[in-house]
């Protein structure tokens, strides 16, 4: 098990709020030490008992850490970049938990002084909650945690990947480029889905859309859940990895447009054959260990 003698999270929403409480349970630090920008938050965190130190300004925060996690919207990543780099020691390893790689790296890259080790990174675990009482110690169990190296030192990579599974989470390496085409259909893509649907459903006239709310069948249900997801951040996702969220969204249309003619058709044997294709994939996932029920 890889531990850090002194570890600074910054940014305390579901997954630093999660990842202070995990890293606290399994003693995976000396001393941890916690920053958001929000005052009301940092008090949250305090009542909480969320770290060992709650710092009141970033440099106190990061001053003497071995590790420090940019667990904040990737839109945020820049100006945070820009405002830790001159108080960072020598060695440091700094990581972010962006849904988006390509841009944190573009972002943050040319802020960090040469003596800080930046290794990008991504936990696939999330809920549609925040806030730091949202988050729980078992956020990453079984859960993906994808590391960029990034061209680090393989001892600074493999002692990161070393404190990731103590964490509980299943860590793998990936390219960039293939990180942010994946993450655009596993996850950008039906959250935009999800924020459509709903939205479409509020533009209806009040009668029907009073109805909406009264007969909601679980499929809307579970589409106004991932709606509910934090708008800062996912307005920065699609901001930020707009390039491969355009190209799946242009492959759905495509793939929408002949359901459409299925439909208008009364093609019963394409819509079965594609129904029965895609439920398989759901216990694909099962198999895989990656639904909570």
């Amino acid at each position: 098990m890889s531990r850090y003698p002194e570890i600074a999270i910054i940014g305390l929403g579901l997954i630093g709020s999660s990842l202070a409480r995990v890293i606290k349970s399994k003693s995976l630090c000396d001393r941890l030490v916690l920053f958001d920008a929000d005052v009301e938050v940092r008090e949250k965190a305090v009542a909480l008992g969320l770290g060992d130190v709650v710092a009141d300004d970033i440099a106190q925060a990061v001053a003497a850490a071995d590790l420090v996690v940019m667990a904040i919207p990737v839109g945020a990543m820049a100006n945070v970049a820009v405002e830790i780099a001159p108080y960072l020691k020598q060695g440091v390893v700094i990581t972010d938990t962006g849904s988006t790689k390509g841009s944190v790296i573009k972002d943050v890259s040319p802020a960090l002084p040469d003596h800080a080790v930046f290794i990008p990174s991504h936990p696939i675990a999330g809920t549609e909650y925040s806030g730091p009482e949202s988050g729980f110690a078992t956020l990453f169990k079984d859960r993906y945690w994808i590391v960029i190296p990034n061209g680090a030192d393989d001892a600074d990579t493999e002692t990161f990947k070393g404190f990731l599974s103590a964490t509980g989470a299943i860590v793998e390496s990936m390219d960039c480029d293939y990180h942010d085409k994946v993450l655009a259909i596993t996850s950008h893509l039906p959250h935009l889905i999800a924020y459509t649907i709903v939205g479409t459903a509020f533009d209806l006239e009040n009668d029907l859309q009073n109805d909406v709310i009264r007969f909601s069948a679980s499929g809307f249900r579970d589409f106004t859940r991932i709606a509910s997801s934090d708008p800062v951040m996912w307005r920065d996702v699609f901001m930020n990895n707009s390039e491969a969220v355009l190209e799946m969204l242009q492959r759905f249309n495509e793939d929408l447009s002949y359901l459409q003619r299925a439909i208008r058709w009364q093609e019963g044997d394409k819509l079965e054959g594609l129904f029965t294709r895609t439920r398989d994939i759901r216990k694909r996932i099962k198999d895989a260990g990656q639904l909570d029920d």
